[in-house]
């Protein structure tokens, strides 16, 4: 296991990313009549997240900062 446990900025910004996707996800699923095209959003906008921390993993920012 790595020394910094996931506290770096790449894997910070992939969850945040990752909860906002889940946050617009469930608004769509709890609103009534159910809006999938707002659940489908929710749902790129999590994979998206996967895409983010790639990126910023490959650009030097997963990397502990001690």
């Amino acid at each position: 296991m790595s020394d910094n446990h996931g506290n770096t900025p790449a894997a910070w910004t992939a969850v945040i990313v990752a909860l906002a996707g889940f946050v617009v996800g469930g608004i769509g699923l709890m609103l009534s009549p159910i809006s999938m095209v707002l659940f489908w959003i929710g749902l790129v906008i999590v994979l998206a997240a996967g895409v983010v921390f790639v990126a910023m993993d490959k650009a030097g920012l997963h990397t502990s900062s001690h």
